[in-house]
């Protein structure tokens, strides 16, 4: 019986099954060494949402430990204060160097604000008042240049990697002090061993621009895409191997084809068909009933959300539905006309415009003005499985 899938939708990848993303790694690996003989580097790492961005930011801070650094993966989802933000990065420092060697030493920068949350001291939580925060954020440069020179003996400095900063971003604050924080770095300090890493959309980037227009200057912007289809073939091998399951030729071409290079898809499409799996080798028809479940997982997750749910008219949802009637992965304007009623025929450009604009369908050049095709293979089959519900339901 099966106890364990190698594969973790929702959640970054673990090490052992990371792929791709070589020249991207080697760059910013480049930034991390000059970090390490004492360059402050700010990096800004790039890409639309499901491209593996937490996964890239994780197999990085491995990396980082082996050039020796004290790598720190601080999430600030729904954190919109610069004192909260502190405050957890310097919270998952001490977490990080608990069992080290050198946290007594950085330990008593802290003292009295730290708390052991359980029996034998393993978690801590840092919690200082609130003028003491002020305090540490108005310093923050000295902060962490003090913990660097504590570690000096063990680590050559720090890596820190700031993920889900949207609700921070927005905020004008954030800008401003991420500006002053690199201003101060770089007219009061001659060696700054410390690497900061942003991870966010691009709109993200443009807020922060737009706040702080001088801001993006100081950052090393560095964008991931999709991955290669032998990419996602490595991976699904890796992941199936990890498992002692072998997968057949045409099996594998249909998982990579409509994984559309994306890692949520790679991660949704290889749990489902695991599970379906009752043998040792992955078959055609256990891609073809996995893709079903993934499909429907996929679009409960990112479609209903951003789509269905947001959509409000009611001609919107029958001109999607319309589009789902036949599982179909590309279209022509005018083709979708003639199946259209008046209403429907007289927003239909502005159905269009929605559609690209979430991202699920883009132009389609190949197949000449007004063709469109959806952005991957997953989202039609969603679609169509929806309509067909719909179609029963009535």
């Amino acid at each position: 019986m099966k106890e364990s899938s190698p594969f973790t939708p929702g959640n970054p990848v673990p090490i052992e099954l990371f792929v791709g993303r070589a020249e991207q790694l080697e760059e910013i690996l480049k930034y991390i060494r000059q970090t390490g003989a004492g360059k402050q580097e700010n990096i800004f790492l790039a890409g639309e949402r499901g491209i593996g961005k937490s996964s890239f930011a994780r197999f990085l801070r491995t990396l980082a430990c082996r050039e020796n650094l004290l790598a720190v993966h601080v999430f600030l989802g729904e954190v919109t204060t610069l004192e909260e933000m502190a405050r957890r990065v310097i919270e998952q420092i001490l977490k990080e160097s608990n069992s080290q060697p050198w946290y007594n030493k950085i330990s008593g920068y802290f003292r009295g604000y730290i708390e052991q949350l359980d029996l034998f001291g393993v978690a801590v939580s840092f919690k200082p008042p609130e003028d003491k925060m002020n305090e540490i954020l108005r310093n923050f440069p000295e902060a962490l240049k003090n913990i660097a020179d504590k570690i000096k003996e063990d680590k050559k400095g720090l890596f820190i990697v700031l993920d889900d900063i949207d609700s921070i971003s927005k905020t004008p604050e954030f800008a401003n002090w991420f500006k002053s924080f690199v201003d101060k770095v770089a007219t009061h300090y001659s060696s700054f061993p410390i690497c900061i890493m942003l991870i966010g959309l691009p709109e993200i980037r443009d807020n922060l621009s737009l706040n702080q227009p001088s801001l993006m200057r100081i950052f090393r912007v560095v964008e991931i895409d999709k991955l290669k289809d032998s990419e996602v073939k490595s991976f699904f091998e890796r992941a199936f191997g990890k498992a002692n399951l072998k997968v057949e030729d045409k099996a594998m071409d249909v998982m990579v084809r409509l994984s559309s290079g994306l890692p949520i898809f790679m991660h949704e499409i290889g749990d489902a068909v695991f599970w379906i799996n009752q043998d040792d080798i992955i078959s055609g028809e256990d891609v073809e009933k996995g893709i079903v479940s993934a499909a429907d997982n996929i679009g409960k997750k990112y479609l209903d959300p951003k789509v269905y749910r947001a959509i409000r008219s009611e001609s919107y949802r029958s001109i999607l539905r319309k589009l789902g009637e036949n599982l179909i992965f590309k279209f022509k304007k005018q083709d979708m006309m003639t199946r259209l009623n008046e209403n429907e025929q007289r927003v239909f450009d502005n159905f269009l415009r929605k559609m690209r604009d979430l991202g699920v369908i883009i132009n389609d050049p190949e197949g000449g003005r007004g063709s469109y095709r959806f952005a991957n293979e997953i989202y039609p089959i969603y679609i169509w499985m929806e309509s067909s519900e719909h179609r029963s339901k009535r």
